[in-house]
């Protein structure tokens, strides 16, 4: 069964949920949104902060730790965006790391949007 869980981000209109667990897996796509809907597409350590913020927010809402996290994907679209972002990723992670694969994208769905992850969690409630 699938639940979806209540991140504090408000719908965006479109068809899809910011965090949902299924079978204690949680799943989640975050990039630099502010509550109120808006995007930041300001520096890159900006975006990279309020993206594992809300990503961090995600797992907590679930009930879990980043800790709990298990595998990153990051998409940016500069790939020298790698160092900055791994300085944030920093903040938020400690070792042992989950599992991460980085990529560089063409675009992401907001002009001047620089960065966007997936995660995923063992996150039993």
């Amino acid at each position: 069964m699938k639940e979806v869980i209540d991140v504090g981000l408000p719908d965006v209109g479109q068809p899809f949920s910011w965090a949902v667990r299924s079978g204690g897996i949680l799943f989640t796509s975050q990039g630099p949104v502010r509550k109120d809907g808006s995007i930041d597409t300001g520096p890159i350590e900006d975006q990279a902060r309020l993206t594992f913020r809300n990503l961090q927010s995600a797992v907590e809402a679930a009930g879990g730790t980043l800790d709990d996290v298990t595998q990153v994907l990051i998409y940016m679209t500069d790939v020298q965006d790698m160092k900055a972002i791994d300085t944030v990723y920093r903040e938020f992670f400690t070792a042992p790391y989950p599992s991460r694969s980085s990529a560089a994208v063409a675009a992401l769905v907001v002009p001047g949007m620089k960065v966007e992850i997936v995660a995923f969690g063992v996150v039993n409630k």
